[in-house]
């Protein structure tokens, strides 16, 4: 198994493995993508479970940390019933003993994964693979953590029969990635065929604008899964496939080199594109977008020969581009129409907070302003400002790729529209990711959002519902950003709010605060700074809410 980096031992690679995932054995582990530790944090720290330790320490709903076998172990209990499983998430490595348990559940501190305390299994993106668990024995009051147990696959035969013909997933992204892996992990052994218009497999995005661009991450993390995975799994991966037409009546879907593929089931998980800027100059070769991963590597490759830059756009691409920049030594001027950068979202105190952030690291912001023009050496703001550039990044937005939807007749608004199975207007097509518009049960509103985490778990929800198991996407809404040594965790959805509540503080010194997001009374959203345990309890008390709605 490949190691994480020379910060990372192999007592940290916890994963456990499936029958019907044996292959991700050869998968490398994900931490340290974006977050570090350090040795000291992977050495075999506490008790040793394997030799035994007293029933009485084991405290109802609380996860003690120790060890057994050679590999850290959380030791658990829920009711009469002991668990014993890794420590560590397998999406970054986030230290699950600073999670949340829910049930017979544990929730990832950093960025919301859910494992199963029986199994191990992932349950919910973004994490992908499953945690080790161990056989928990008590004799005599005294607890014992025995062997590694297998989880067990589910059996094909369960679904077969729930879908006939093949699976199309148009889109190589997030959505598209989690919904194939879940068709699997379901037990469908149909064809599943994925479309995908990029170059390369299935990177994870979030690290493009991050760590990778910032040169503190290396490129082997970038891709969710080896292409020999996809060949283990028998999920047909066709990159640069670019499809031009939707044939929904006779159900196939057309490439444009003309060759066809039918299919029992489509999901369309095709994203979303970046607004271009429309001002003269603003195709010159050094003016750059930010989305895929060759997007990434060009603008890396520029800015090892460059020393000035230009970011247009302040809200999260612009400001994580500009932070990995700076990280680069680059001289980095951030253009923006807003007052503060991300204001709209976070409101004005966070704005401040995050302008100062930057402006401490050497940015120099250009707000209530936009481009007018470019040229080889510099750009011209609408004040008059002209600003001096090697290369010019532009994140001022995206738009979902609905193209093909709306050729085939589908039922749009500002995105696909689909019901809460994510099942669009047309019988048999799913939708997914940056491009589904959903009715939302918490806001009682239908919204899209651009989210990592929110398009992995509609891919997951989506392949079980092309294998007929209607299950409604209730997921809360959850994304987090990173820049600088400065995180922020968000949960909800507050598209329009009239008021932001700090508990706490949020400056240089302290950053330590909860910003909950009301529209009226209602309680829309919750934003933490360092307050990772806070953020899932928020997390759990909207779907409680939501729980109550249904």
């Amino acid at each position: 198994m490949q190691n994480c980096g020379d910060n990372y031992n192999e007592a940290s690679v916890l994963l456990s493995h499936c029958s019907s995932f044996i292959p991700i054995i050869k998968e490398k582990c994900y931490a340290l993508r974006s977050k570090k530790m350090n040795v000291e944090e992977t050495k075999l720290n506490g008790l040793n479970f394997a030799t035994g330790v007293a029933h009485s320490v084991v405290t109802e709903g609380e996860m003690l940390l120790g060890h057994a076998h050679g590999e850290p172990v959380l030791l658990t209990r829920s009711g009469n019933e002991l668990f014993a499983i890794g420590a560590f998430c397998t999406h970054y490595g986030a230290p699950l003993n600073e999670g949340l348990l829910v049930g017979d559940t544990l929730r990832c501190p950093w960025h919301h994964a859910c494992f199963s305390l029986r199994t191990g299994e992932a349950l919910r993106a973004p994490a992908l693979n499953p945690i080790s668990c161990w056989r928990v024995e008590q004799l005599d009051g005294i607890v014992y953590v025995r062997e590694k147990l297998e989880i067990q696959g589910q059996q094909p035969s369960l679904i077969e029969t729930s879908l006939q013909g093949p699976i199309i997933i148009l889109g190589g992204g997030a959505a598209g990635n989690a919904a194939a892996e879940m068709l699997r992990r379901e037990g469908y052994v149909g064809r599943i065929t994925m479309l995908s218009a990029d170059e390369s497999e299935p990177c994870d995005r979030p690290n493009l604008s991050k760590g990778y661009l910032a040169g503190t991450t290396p490129e082997e993390f970038n891709l969710l899964r080896s292409p020999e995975f996809y060949r283990e799994h028998d999920i047909d991966l066709k990159l640069s496939a670019r499809a031009t037409t939707i044939d929904t009546a006779n159900r196939y879907v057309q490439l444009e080199n003309g060759s066809r593929f039918t299919y029992a089931a489509l999901l369309l998980a095709t994203g979303a594109e970046p607004v271009r800027l429309e001002v003269p100059g603003g195709d010159l070769p050094h003016v750059y977008y930010l989305r895929t991963l060759a997007d990434s590597r060009v603008l890396i490759a520029k800015a090892l020969t460059s020393q000035r830059a230009v970011v247009i756009g302040a809200s999260f691409i612009g400001l994580e581009v500009a932070a990995s920049l700076r990280n680069r030594d680059i001289e980095v001027h951030v253009v923006g129409r807003e007052t503060n950068p991300m204001e709209k979202i976070l409101g004005a105190d966070v704005g401040k907070f995050i302008r100062k952030l930057h402006e401490d690291h050497g940015v120099t912001f250009h707000l209530d302003t936009t481009a007018t023009s470019i040229d080889a050496h510099s750009i011209t703001l609408q004040n008059g400002e002209i600003i001096q550039a090697d290369f010019i990044v532009v994140g001022i937005g995206v738009r979902p790729s609905i193209a093909l939807a709306e050729q085939a007749g589908l039922a749009t608004d500002r995105g696909v529209t689909v019901n809460e199975y994510l099942e669009t207007s047309v019988s048999g097509i799913f939708a997914a990711g940056d491009i589904a518009r959903w009715p939302d049960m918490l806001t009682g509103e239908h919204i899209r959002v651009e989210h990592w985490v929110v398009a992995e778990r509609q891919g997951q929800t989506a392949a079980r519902n092309m294998l007929g198991q209607r299950e409604r996407f209730d997921a809360v809404p959850f994304f987090w950003t990173e820049q600088y040594d400065f995180g922020l965790a968000y949960v909800g959805h507050a598209e329009q709010w009239d008021k932001a509540e700090i508990d706490g503080q949020l400056d240089a010194d302290t950053r330590n605060c909860t910003i909950t997001y009301r529209r009226g009374a209602k309680k829309l959203a919750v934003a933490t700074v360092h307050r990772d345990l806070e953020c899932l309890r928020a997390e759990v008390e909207f779907e409680r809410n939501l729980a109550k709605k249904m």
